[in-house]
């Protein structure tokens, strides 16, 4: 799995004219899901989101997690971040997970959130979809399961 992770003051999700998720502050985290990616990668990178320190606590120094500040979050799935682009001009998607191994990976990060009392608000996977976000910061980290 690769998540890029934005901190938001706000942030929201349309599919054409539907809004279908919006967040105040928190995190806006794309999401891609490979082929070789199992549920404890999903845990691992959640328990990651929830306790990265990257929210600014009284002294100004990123000493805060999503949990500690109450934030939000917005999961997006992107398949796009799987791009092998070494070789040609035009992207390569092989690693990506197909949807119906990737959908359920992608549904239990989003219920194992929502079970930990995190207010998740979610993209709609596989639509076109329009991001719109305030990043507050900037603040974007880029982490992957192979770290684990």
């Amino acid at each position: 799995m690769r998540a890029v992770i934005q901190r938001v003051a706000a942030a929201r999700v349309t599919v054409g004219d539907r809004l279908v998720g919006t967040i105040g502050s928190g995190l806006l985290v794309f999401l891609g899901i490979a082929a070789s990616d199992t549920t404890a990668q999903a845990d691992w990178l959640l328990d990651k989101l929830l306790g990265l320190r990257i929210f600014e606590g009284d002294d100004g120094k990123f000493d805060r997690s999503l949990r500690d500040v109450r934030g939000e979050l917005m999961v997006v799935s992107q398949f796009t971040l799987l791009a092998d682009t070494r070789k040609g001009r035009r992207p390569s998607f092989l690693d990506a997970a197909r949807p119906e191994s990737a959908i359920p990976l992608y549904n239990h990060l989003v219920a194992r959130a929502r079970s930990q009392g995190v207010t998740v608000a979610t993209g709609e996977f596989g639509a076109h979809m329009r991001v719109e976000l305030l990043n507050d910061g900037p603040v974007t980290i880029v982490l992957d399961t192979e770290e684990s």
